[in-house]
């Protein structure tokens, strides 16, 4: 149940997606699901020997997740290696679900961003404002574009869309990064249902903000206004649906704040400073590798103890 939930909070940002990018988006998506649901069962059922697990619904989140990683005109080849990473050796090769130590549907994107990086870095235009679909690049691409080559923000600025569309879903990028709003929609039914907590979310964004903003107050001719890093790219999918699997994040509310604030601060320094226009994917890798030792630090006293 879950799962399902976590599928139901992600169904408004699908449906913008199709809307956004047409019926791509509904075949990258499905070519996912089923790609990862049937890895799952014919590792478990003929190599491992063992009951398939895919009625948990973990490969299903898995699937859904992978297709809101990449562009809508991935070729069908790469998501089912993307979808053969993710499960593969994202998941089943740790123990399965609740042994796994990385996000696996992270697993499978930046796999698949290093295996074939011009495939995923190709977004296809926006249908909903351009009727050809023309390929255009991402806000965060532009941003890391003319870091680069010397650009001033002002220089910059003429290209980039208002953050009022990143928020609403206007943009470029991936399935996933099409709406600020349904994304916090969706993590607000989470919260009701009692899927995650607001812990990880909010220390995330909030140290987005936090170091975009002291960056851009201390110069604002070298670094864009905060709104475009909190809204923009896979913050929000990273934040509200990615970095609160309770498998792979800590277990304690002090825990997953102090590795809210690491994903944030690692995602502004990738953006700003690394090689890659986006950094969340990375910073929650990372910060998976942390956990274990995040639980060991935020743990409670046992009842009785000193």
């Amino acid at each position: 149940m879950i799962m399902l939930r976590v599928v139901y909070a992600l169904i408004p940002v699908f449906i913008w997606s199709i809307f956004v990018f047409g019926i791509d988006a509904l075949r990258v998506t499905l070519l996912s699901v089923v790609a990862c649901l049937a890895i799952e069962y014919l590792i478990q059922k003929y190599l491992l020997k063992v009951k398939p697990s895919i009625n948990d619904g973990s490969a299903l989140v898995t699937g859904v997740l992978l297709a809101f990683n990449v562009p809508s005109g991935l070729p069908w080849w790469i998501i089912i290696i993307g979808a053969v990473a993710a499960i593969g050796i994202g998941k089943i090769s740790f123990g399965g679900l609740g042994a796994n130590i990385f996000n696996p549907a992270l697993v499978g994107r930046v796999f698949l961003l290093i295996s074939f990086p011009v495939q995923m870095t190709t977004w296809p235009g926006i249908r909903a404002v351009d009727a050809d679909g023309v390929t255009a690049a991402t806000p965060l691409s532009l941003i890391k574009e003319g870091i680069t080559t010397g650009k001033t923000v002002s220089e910059i600025l003429p290209d980039l869309p208002a953050a009022t569309d990143l928020f609403l879903g206007n943009t470029g990028g991936s399935l996933g990064e099409m709406s600020a709003l349904l994304l916090i929609l969706g993590g607000l039914y989470m919260l009701f249902r009692k899927v995650i907590t607001w812990h990880i979310p909010v220390s995330i964004i909030g140290s987005v903000a936090l170091v975009a903003t002291i960056l851009w107050l201390a110069d604002q001719n070298a670094y864009v206004n905060p709104l475009y890093h909190i809204f923009g790219g896979g913050v929000m999918l990273g934040a509200i649906f990615m970095a609160t699997d309770m498998v792979t994040s800590p277990m304690t509310p002090k825990g997953q704040i102090i590795y809210g604030l690491g994903i944030g601060i690692i995602t502004i320094f990738i953006r700003l400073f690394g090689a890659y226009p986006e950094g969340i994917s990375f910073a929650i890798l990372i910060m998976n590798a942390f956990t274990p030792l995040i639980n060991s630090y935020a743990k409670p006293k046992r009842f009785g103890g000193k």
